[in-house]
C-alpha cells in the first residue's frame, strides 16, 4: 500500500497548491481530523487536507479529489463527510487516478503508477460494478470522465487540470 511518507507530504501539497487546499501534517499516533472513516485515512475540513505519514495514498487523493470536486458552498462547510451524489463518486475515484499519474511524473513511476494505485483501491475495499478499480476504470467510467468534462475539470485530451469545480 503506497502512503503518504513515500512521497513525502511535500510532494503532495505542491500537487494541490494552486488549488486552495492545503495539506497538513498529523504526527504520528493521533487522530487525524476531519477523517471520515478514521485509523490511518485522510480528512478534510473546509480547506485542509489532514494526512498522517501511515495515511495511505490513495485515501489522500480520494479526499483531495472530493475536495476538487465540489462546489464552493459545500467547501466552506466541509466537516468530514464530503458529501456528493453517486455520479461526483464515481468523478472522484477516477480523478485519483490521475492524480497518481502526476505524482508518478514528479516521483517513482516505477511505484507510483495507475497498477498499484489499482491494487490498492481493491484492497481497501472500493467497489466497482466489474469487480476491480482497473476494469471499472478501463471499460466503465465513462459516466465519471463525462461529469468531470462537464465541470471544466478535465479536457479531451484526458489531462486533469487541477482546478476545482464551480
Amino acid at each position: 500500500m503506497m502512503t503518504v511518507a513515500e512521497i513525502g507530504v511535500d510532494l503532495l501539497a505542491g500537487l494541490f497548491a494552486d488549488t486552495g487546499l492545503t495539506v497538513v501534517l498529523v504526527g504520528a499516533g493521533e487522530a487525524i481530523p476531519g477523517s471520515y472513516w478514521g485509523e490511518s485515512e485522510a480528512g478534510l475540513i473546509r480547506h485542509r487536507l489532514f494526512v498522517r505519514l501511515d495515511t495511505p495514498l490513495h485515501s489522500a487523493l480520494h479526499e483531495a479529489a472530493h475536495y476538487l470536486c465540489m462546489d464552493p458552498a459545500r467547501r466552506e462547510v466541509l466537516d468530514r463527510d464530503a458529501g456528493g451524489d453517486y455520479a461526483e463518486e464515481d468523478a472522484v475515484c477516477y480523478l485519483q487516478v490521475l492524480l497518481i499519474d502526476r505524482i508518478a511524473a514528479l516521483a517513482d513511476p516505477g511505484r507510483f503508477n495507475r497498477q498499484q494505485l489499482f491494487a490498492d483501491m481493491d484492497a481497501w475495499g472500493y467497489t466497482f460494478r466489474l469487480g476491480s478499480a482497473q476494469r471499472w476504470f478501463e471499460s466503465d467510467a465513462e459516466d465519471a470522465r463525462l461529469w468531470l468534462e462537464r465541470y471544466g475539470m478535465l479536457g479531451p485530451d484526458s489531462a486533469a487540470p487541477l482546478r476545482v469545480a464551480s
